[in-house]
């Protein structure tokens, strides 16, 4: 027998998959990254002393998972530890309050990518329908409760990503750009890929 209670989570579910895929009209599709544009982009250290990098230092020999503005991705940074890959950081602005908040929730360097390079070629906002949709309300919600409260002024509505940078000649390997707020890479993929850039720098 069908319940009044499945019935209405029926509904809610359909509901919400009209209004994901009317939203998905307004969003900007993602256009992948350019390595050359990644490799001579300046990235600014964040803490006590501004050293400037160019971002393929940062790779070159060891690889890299790169977080643009992710930081759950700080629960794999043991075990990218144990396979001798970086996990770095990269924000687009330094806002005191929020950057030390990110840094608690993330174990490793934070560099700052004016440019925004790494957010692009061409950077995408999340627009303000998105705010309609479940998910992005329930990791706002996830995200409050941890205490990580991004900024949500000036540009904080800019969506980021993931990559997997190999040494050497591999390139990217893996490359994740946030739909909406709170898109999280899948993380097995990530360590995945790591293990094998890892493997193919050994063979």
């Amino acid at each position: 027998m069908v319940t009044v209670t499945t019935v209405l989570k029926a509904v809610s579910l359909f509901a919400a998959e009209v209004i994901s895929s009317i939203t998905d009209w307004f969003q900007t599709k993602p256009v992948w990254a350019d390595l050359k544009v990644l490799e001579d982009t300046e990235l600014k250290t964040t803490g006590g002393v501004h050293e400037r990098h160019k971002a393929k230092t940062l790779w070159e020999k060891t690889g890299a998972v790169v977080m643009v503005e992710a930081a759950e991705l700080s629960s794999l940074n043991s075990q990218l530890q144990d396979l001798e890959v970086p996990l770095i950081a990269v924000v687009k602005e330094n806002l005191g309050k929020e950057l030390d908040c990110f840094k608690k929730y993330f174990l490793g360097k934070v560099y700052v990518d004016q440019k925004k390079n790494f957010y692009g070629p061409q950077v995408r906002w999340m627009c303000l329908s998105m705010f309609l949709r479940i998910g992005v309300w329930r990791n706002i919600w996830r995200a409050y409760r941890r205490g990580f409260w991004g900024n949500l002024r000036g540009e904080g509505l800019v969506l980021g990503g993931v990559f997997v940078i190999g040494p050497g000649d591999q390139g990217i390997l893996l490359e994740h750009r946030e739909k909406e707020f709170g898109d999280k890479v899948n993380m097995l993929a990530v360590l995945r890929t790591a293990r094998k850039m890892r493997e193919d720098m050994k063979g």
